[in-house]
C-alpha cells in the first residue's frame, strides 16, 4: 500500500504543479496578489495534492471495485423492473451523494435548496435507467443523444435567460468526483456478463446520459419558479496576519467537509451493504479492503474540496478580478486557456476517466492520449469562456454550433469514441472548474461590469462541451489512418479467397 501512495503522489504532483507554476508567474509578475490569498491558495495546494493522493486510491481500491460488482449483478436480475427500480434509486442516491451538487442549489435563485436537489437527483435517476436500458438491448448512442438534445435546445428558448447558463452548468457539476468512479464501473460491470463485439462500446456512456437529466431537471425547473434575477455571493477574500489565522482559516472549515462527505458516501455504502447480504456474497478481505477504499476516498475528497474551496476559490475570483482589471483586459483569453489547459489534469474524475479508457480499451486509447485530448478541449473552452465574459454573448450562440458539430461527427466515428467523449465532457467540468476557473470568470465579470450570471456562468457548461469535440476528432483521426494502412495493407499483400485459386494450387501454411 505504501508503493501505491507513493505513486500516486507522484502522479498528483505532477497533475497540480503545473497549476501553481502558472498562478506564482502571474503573481510575481502582471497579476501582483495580498501574501494572504497567496498564502491561502498554496496551503490549499498541499491540501489538494494530499487529497488527491488518497482520493485516486481510495477510487481505485473501492468505488471502482463496487461499482463493477453492483452493475454485473443488476445485469444478471432476468426481472426488467428491478433493474429499472435499482437503476433510479442508484442514480437517485449518488446524485444527492454529489458534494459540487450543493454547490450550486446555493448560487440557484428563488428555488428552494432541497427543491433543486431532489429534483437534479431525479433527472439522473431517470437518465440512468435510460443509460441500463440502451445498454441491456443494444441501442446505439449518437442517435439518443441527438434526440434528447434536441429536445434540450427547443427548451432552452423558453427558459429564462437568467437561468440559460445556470441549466447547463448542472450537468457538468452533477457528474464529479463521487458520481462519475461509481457510474463508469457501473458501465463496466454489466458490458461485463455481455458476450456481443459492441459490449466494450457500450461500457461507456452512462455518465453521457446522466449529463442530460440534470440540464432538462433544472430547465423545468426555471420555467416554474420563472426566477426574475440571481443573488451572487462572491467569495471572502482573506486577510491573514499570521501563521496561526492561516492554519485556523483551514481548520475551521475541515470540521464543514467532513460531515458533507460523511452525509455524501453514507448512502452509497449502506445501498453496497444491502447489497452485499442480499446478493454479492463477497469474502470477508474483500469486503474490508473496500471499506479500507472508502476511508482512503473519505479522507482525499475531505482534503481535496477543503484545499479547493479555501485556498482556490478566493485566489481565482481576485485573480480574475485583476487581470481584468489590466491594459489590454483580452489577456484573460490566452492566461485562462493555458490555465485549462493544465488544470483538468487536476480533475480526481478525470483520472479515473482515463485509466478506465486505457484498461478498457486494451492500451488502443492511451490515458496519455485522452489527457491530452481532454485538456486541448478544456483550454478551447475557456478562451471561449472568456470572450462570453467580455463580450457579453449569449451562451446558446456557442452550444448549439458546439453541439450540433459533436452529433454530426458521431456518426462518423468508431462508437466507442462518441460514447468516451460525452462521458469526458461531463467528467472535465469536476470540482477544480468549479472552485477556480468559474470564480476567474465570476472577478473578471465584476471588474468589466457584466451580468454574473448570464455572462460568467456557462464555463462549466463550455468545459463539459469542448471535448466532445475533441475526443471524436482524434477518434476520426484513427479511423482515416487505419483504412489508409488497411489499405496499404491490401496494395503490397493481396488475399486472395480460397474460392478464387485454381485446383491445383499449393497452398503453403
Amino acid at each position: 500500500m505504501t508503493k501505491k501512495l507513493k505513486e500516486k503522489w507522484q502522479e498528483a504532483v505532477r497533475a497540480v504543479l503545473p497549476i501553481i507554476g502558472i498562478v506564482l508567474l502571474l503573481c510575481f509578475g502582471a497579476a501582483p496578489i495580498s501574501p494572504s490569498i497567496l498564502l491561502c491558495f498554496l496551503m490549499g495546494a498541499v491540501l489538494l495534492i494530499v487529497g488527491m493522493m488518497f482520493f485516486t486510491l481510495g477510487a481505485e481500491v473501492a468505488m471502482t471495485p463496487m461499482g463493477e460488482r453492483v452493475g454485473t449483478s443488476l445485469t444478471k436480475s432476468k426481472k426488467l423492473w428491478v433493474v429499472i427500480c435499482l437503476s433510479f434509486l442508484l442514480g437517485f442516491i449518488i446524485t444527492i451523494s454529489e458534494p459540487d451538487l450543493q454547490v450550486l442549489a446555493q448560487q440557484v435563485p428563488a428555488v428552494p435548496n432541497m427543491v433543486l436537489i431532489l429534483s437534479v437527483a431525479c433527472g439522473v435517476g431517470v437518465f440512468l435507467v435510460v443509460a441500463f436500458l440502451r445498454m441491456l438491448i443494444g441501442i446505439a448512442l449518437p442517435p439518443l443523444l441527438l434526440i434528447f438534445y434536441i429536445f434540450i435546445f427547443v427548451l432552452a428558448f423558453f427558459v429564462p435567460e437568467d437561468f440559460l447558463s445556470v441549466a447547463f452548468d448542472s450537468g457538468g457539476v452533477t457528474t464529479g468526483p463521487m458520481t462519475v468512479p461509481f457510474i463508469m464501473a457501473l458501465g463496466i460491470g454489466i458490458s461485463s456478463i455481455r458476450s456481443d463485439r459492441h459490449a466494450a462500446d457500450d461500457s461507456f456512456g452512462l455518465v453521457a446520459l446522466c449529463s442530460i437529466g440534470p440540464i432538462l431537471a433544472v430547465m423545468i425547473l426555471g420555467m416554474i419558479y420563472n426566477p426574475q434575477e440571481a443573488a451572487y455571493m462572491p467569495p471572502v477574500i482573506p486577510e491573514i496576519e499570521n501563521s496561526a489565522q492561516l492554519w485556523r482559516l483551514f481548520a475551521v472549515e475541515l470540521p464543514t467537509y467532513m460531515k458533507e462527505i460523511a452525509v455524501s458516501l453514507l448512502p452509497i455504502f449502506l445501498f453496497f451493504l444491502v447489497f452485499q447480504l442480499l446478493v454479492l456474497k463477497l469474502s470477508k478481505r474483500t469486503l474490508m479492503k473496500i471499506i479500507v477504499g472508502l476511508v482512503y476516498t473519505f479522507i482525499g475528497l475531505v482534503l481535496f474540496l477543503t484545499g479547493v474551496n479555501v485556498g482556490f476559490m478566493p485566489a481565482g475570483n481576485y485573480l480574475g478580478q485583476v487581470i481584468a482589471g489590466l491594459k489590454y483586459p483580452w489577456m484573460l483569453i490566452p492566461i485562462a486557456m493555458v490555465m485549462g489547459y493544465f488544470i483538468v489534469k487536476a480533475e480526481p474524475a478525470v483520472y479515473v476517466l482515463n485509466k478506465q479508457v486505457e484498461e478498457i480499451t486494451d492500451g488502443a486509447i492511451s490515458a496519455k492520449a485522452m489527457g491530452l485530448g481532454l485538456s486541448i478541449g478544456v483550454a478551447v473552452s475557456l478562451g471561449i469562456a472568456m470572450i462570453r465574459v467580455l463580450t457579453g454573448i449569449s451562451i446558446l450562440w456557442f452550444l448549439i454550433p458546439g453541439y450540433s458539430l459533436a452529433l454530426g461527427i458521431s456518426f462518423f466515428v468508431p462508437k466507442i469514441y462518441t460514447a468516451i467523449a460525452f462521458d469526458s465532457g461531463g467528467v472535465a467540468s469536476g470540482p477544480m472548474t468549479a472552485a477556480f476557473l468559474l470564480p476567474l470568470a465570476q472577478g473578471a465579470c465584476v471588474t468589466l461590469g457584466g451580468n454574473i450570471v448570464t455572462d460568467a456562468f456557462g464555463v462549466v457548461a463550455m468545459v463539459a462541451m469542448t471535448p466532445l469535440i475533441t475526443i471524436q476528432v482524434m477518434g476520426l483521426y484513427a479511423r482515416i489512418m487505419n483504412s489508409r494502412n488497411s489499405v496499404k495493407t491490401d496494395v503490397e499483400q493481396p488475399v486472395y479467397g480460397i474460392d478464387m485459386l485454381d485446383d491445383d494450387a499449393i497452398i503453403e501454411l
